[in-house]
């Protein structure tokens, strides 16, 4: 049994996949070519954002407008530490400050109200300077962004909505990838719309932001590549990858689908032995994880190895907190700090999760949890 079955979807599509990757070869254009300005106007429509800035992964993506929005030293950005590294990783990079806001207990996502608090503590602190919040859709659900906006607004402070595995999600008819000043994703392949190799996207409509952009990831060119105005990154996609992503964009909608149905079979059958994800009204979930939650470590790692018996794969996002890893150690967190996020590190795990597994694999994987 597959976590994620990449080769069936590609099965679905290998024909043109083959066409797509020999028409690039035939070309000979293997970095920003006319496949990566095609797959960059078909998700900006899709996310209905004016711009669509494709970069080489999910990390340059979160990267990129944090350098042309100048966040560096002094500067405070706040996001959770329930999530991948790369998301603090690059605010560390920069030489800013990570400030951490535990998340909601029942969406696994920053908590706004904890968020208002975090802000005004800062502020009242006086050492750092408010600069931007980054949310995570974590595991495919988007964040709380009306009630974000708000606090946004309020301190005057930029969003960048790290959407590395919520790409496609919905809050009433809004995709997410156009929530804030600027949205990121990443094509890593176990994404739910990913490519074959590393790749990654930023949407926005702000025109002097994209123009920074598209300068930064080609080391901070101006009129030509031998002019540079700024610092910037070897962050160019490859025309291969978007022609890959260009192919998968045609199931992506309909995959979309698929992927909710398998996770309201999971639900309904998983219920009463687990806690089962939460999806509030009128959001849409991509489910790039479907994640439960055991009673505690131990249930957890009884489940996770009788799973493994009957070889079911499982996985655990995230083991360990941002706040209690090495490279976050200066920032002086102690444990106990983020009792949420502490707390789903010990319980969670996710189930293998894709759009085309079958009934008969569903209930036998919740079979085997429920007789446990």
């Amino acid at each position: 049994m597959q976590f994620i079955d990449l080769a069936k979807q590609q099965s679905l599509i290998k024909e043109a996949l083959d066409e797509r990757i020999q028409a690039v070869l035939a070309h000979g254009k293997y970095i920003m070519g006319p496949e990566v300005r095609e797959m960059e106007a078909q998700l900006a429509e899709y996310a209905g954002t004016k711009h669509c800035v494709s970069c080489s992964s999910g990390t340059d993506a979160l990267l990129m407008p944090l350098m042309a929005w100048g966040v560096g030293p002094g500067d405070a950005v706040f996001t959770t530490p329930f999530t991948f590294i790369a998301t603090a990783e690059v605010i560390q990079l920069l030489g800013a400050t990570s400030v951490f806001v535990d998340i909601d207990p029942k969406t696994y996502n920053i908590s706004p109200d904890l968020l208002d608090e975090a802000i005004n503590k800062v502020i009242k602190e006086g050492k750092l300077t408010p600069k931007v919040i980054i949310p995570v859709d974590l595991f495919g659900l988007p964040a709380d962004y009306p009630a974000i906006e708000t606090i946004a607004n309020k301190y005057g402070v930029k969003i960048l909505e790290d959407s590395a595995q919520g790409f496609g999600g919905r809050i009433d008819s809004k995709v997410a990838g156009s929530f804030g000043d600027a949205a990121s994703t990443s094509f890593f392949p176990a994404k739910p719309l990913g490519c074959y190799g590393d790749g990654g996207a930023i949407f926005t409509d702000d025109d002097d932001l994209k123009e920074k952009l598209v300068s930064i990831r080609v080391h901070g060119k101006g009129n030509d590549k031998y002019d540079n105005v700024r610092i910037g990154i070897n962050g160019r996609m490859d025309t291969l990858q978007a022609a890959i992503v260009l192919e998968k964009f045609k199931l992506f909608p309909g995959e979309i689908e698929k992927r909710n149905k398998v996770a309201d079979a999971y639900s309904s059958l998983l219920t009463d032995r687990v806690v089962t994800p939460y999806v509030p009204a009128n959001y849409t979930s991509v489910w790039a994880q479907y994640s439960i939650l055991a009673r505690d470590a131990a249930d957890r790692a009884d489940l996770q190895a009788k799973l493994k018996a009957e070889g079911v794969p499982t996985a655990v996002y995230y083991p360990k907190s941002l706040h209690q890893q090495t490279a976050f150690a200066h920032l002086a967190y102690e444990d106990g700090a983020f009792p949420v996020s502490e707390e789903m590190s010990q319980r969670i795990f996710s189930l293998p999760m894709h759009p085309y597994m079958e009934m008969k694999d569903i209930q036998f994987i919740t079979d085997v949890i429920k007789a446990n």
